[in-house]
């Protein structure tokens, strides 16, 4: 989360066309299977916006499929909306809910209806001085403004609190447009949003835990889930079948998941390393025992980033065990856009990050299809990408 690029899309695809052979240097050769056209890689800084960024890059590859050309939305705009819903919520109940910069998908695209969408350079939420998005002051500012007013030393809450943590907003991220002009033409947000086809009926999330039953939905009981927004929950096979089906039809997916792992590589890989297989550790098993903790992390590391590595049969009872272990977490979103294979025929996924030019695929990542399997929190396609009979069994 360093610093910004802006990559253009001719030229990505000009490096990661259909079936080209990729980075032949760094221990990995990937053959482009398929990939579905995605907008230019963004930089979130030093904020906590992936779902932001994740769920704009989703929703701009929605408009470039339905054929209205390339867009860039302002990620900053959905940012400003959220902070000022969460905080009517947490002010409800009396700060007893997750306040900070994270989010989840449900913050972008169950309120395209409602707040709809604007163009990046309608907000770029740079307002306090900044070249790039730097949000822990403003976390700091609004947290203690809240913690002040939930602490209700007058008995009552004043109609002055809600104005004033808009006044905060609106001093760092900017105040919100009621209309604009873009190519001539006046809109609103919410105008602009129907224009492109954006429709929030449009999309389902999906995710696959064994607490909850199949086929039905739930609300993932992660800190980041604010709007208790619900997913369906399938099982692990027909969860994957669903982001394959996408991809396969020319979808993209937005992907909520856990980056805090040994196998997601900052050089752009993303794999579950068997630790008990002798590929990954060495023939030397009594020394790798004698290891610390933290001595094997990084030697596993070495291993991820110097080719393919052995990875074990994910399951579901192993998604659910980490899942209820506190070893998934939900702390990064980004977005699936394309297959590939490495040199050994090992499928993986293409993922849009949003950390800038980083890695060794200019900030797009190859995560393994066992990495998807293990460490999918949730994701959310278009209606219309699911396989048929999923669409039945969830009753859509």
């Amino acid at each position: 989360m360093k610093k910004i690029i802006i990559l253009s899309a001719a030229l990505f695809f000009s490096v990661v066309s259909k079936g080209e052979d990729v980075n032949e240097n760094v221990g990995y050769k990937f053959t482009v299977i398929k990939d579905n056209p995605i907008t230019p890689v963004k930089n979130q800084s030093s904020s906590g916006t992936c779902w932001s960024f994740s769920a704009v890059g989703f929703l701009e590859s929605e408009i470039l499929r339905s054929g209205k050309g390339e867009f860039d939305l302002s990620e900053m705009y959905i940012v400003r909306r959220n902070y000022a819903d969460k905080a009517q919520k947490y002010v409800r109940l009396g700060g007893f809910l997750n306040f900070a910069q994270g989010g989840s998908f449900a913050d972008v695209i169950e309120t395209i209806d409602e707040y709809g969408v604007l163009p990046d350079n309608e907000m770029k939420g740079l307002n306090y001085g900044e070249t790039v998005h730097k949000h822990n002051e403003l976390e700091a500012v609004l947290s203690g403004y809240l913690k002040g007013v939930i602490a209700n030393t007058n008995k009552r809450l004043t109609t002055a609190w809600y104005a004033g943590f808009n006044g905060i907003l609106d001093a760092y991220l900017g105040k919100i447009p009621e209309s604009f002009i873009y190519e001539g033409k006046s809109y609103t947000p919410q105008s602009f949003a129907e224009w492109l086809g954006l429709k929030s009926d449009n999309y389902l999330s999906f995710t696959s835990f064994t607490h909850y039953p199949f086929y039905a939905k739930f609300a993932i009981e992660v800190p980041d889930n604010w709007r208790w927004s619900e997913s369906y929950n399938l099982p692990l096979d027909e969860m994957m079948s669903v982001i394959d089906n996408a991809i396969e039809n020319g979808y993209t997916v937005a992907w909520a998941t856990d980056v805090s792992e040994t196998g997601f590589s900052r050089q752009g890989i993303a794999v579950v390393p068997d630790e008990e297989a002798p590929e990954n550790i060495g023939t030397d098993q009594a020394h790798w025992l004698g290891l610390r903790a933290t001595e094997k992390v990084n030697k596993l590391k070495e291993r991820v980033e110097s080719g393919p590595v052995k990875e074990p049969v994910v399951t579901q009872e192993m998604r659910q065990t980490g899942y209820d272990n506190y070893e998934t977490t939900d702390d990064h979103g980004m977005q699936i856009y394309g297959i590939a294979k490495d040199q050994n025929g090992a499928k993986y996924y293409m993922v849009k990050n949003s950390w800038g030019d980083t890695g060794n695929y200019s900030g797009i990542w190859y995560a393994s299809e066992a990495f998807v399997r293990l460490k999918t929190i949730s994701f959310v396609v278009n209606k219309n990408a699911l396989p048929k009979d999923i669409e039945k069994k969830i009753g859509k």
